[in-house]
């Protein structure tokens, strides 16, 4: 079995860090730390979590679901792909170095590897591939689909 990058990152990560387990609490857990960075809740729309961590020193996260999704955000019209393992390294209103995350743009994926926030205007918030190129949508894209509702 091939060892990934994404597997030797969480391998380093691994000590200190809170470690959880199980699809419920895993579910809760990354809707926790959504909260706790200020980012939308319906930005990781993963099922069937295996695992989450969180090292807080480093600020790297992973989480692991038993297959990978492809998930529909209908407010913007975009698939995106998401991996079995999910990395990144977060900060208030970021994701940043993030991996297993891919956006449809025409009729490629994308990775996207930067999510963030604009102090100022807290209603938008941007993807960032490698490449340098971003794009921008509303937050309320990536809110839970319940609290769109409320």
């Amino acid at each position: 079995m091939m060892t990934t990058q994404n597997q030797i990152a969480t391998a380093n990560h691994r000590d200190g860090a809170e470690i959880y387990t199980g699809d419920l609490l895993c579910k809760q857990k990354s809707l926790d730390l959504l909260e706790e960075i200020r980012l939308p809740k319906g930005l990781l729309p993963l099922d069937d979590l295996v695992e989450v961590g969180y090292n807080r020193k480093t600020g790297f996260v992973w989480l692991k679901q038993k297959s990978s999704k492809v998930h529909r955000f209908r407010q913007i019209g975009r698939n995106v792909s998401y991996e079995t393992e999910v990395t990144a390294f977060v900060e208030d209103k970021r994701m940043k170095r993030l991996t297993g995350v891919k956006s449809k743009e025409l009729f490629i994926w994308v990775g996207i590897s930067d999510i963030y926030m604009d102090e100022k205007d807290t209603s938008k918030i941007t993807f960032g591939n490698p490449t340098g190129i971003s794009r921008t949508f509303p937050v309320s894209a990536f809110e839970l689909e319940d609290e769109n509702k409320k």
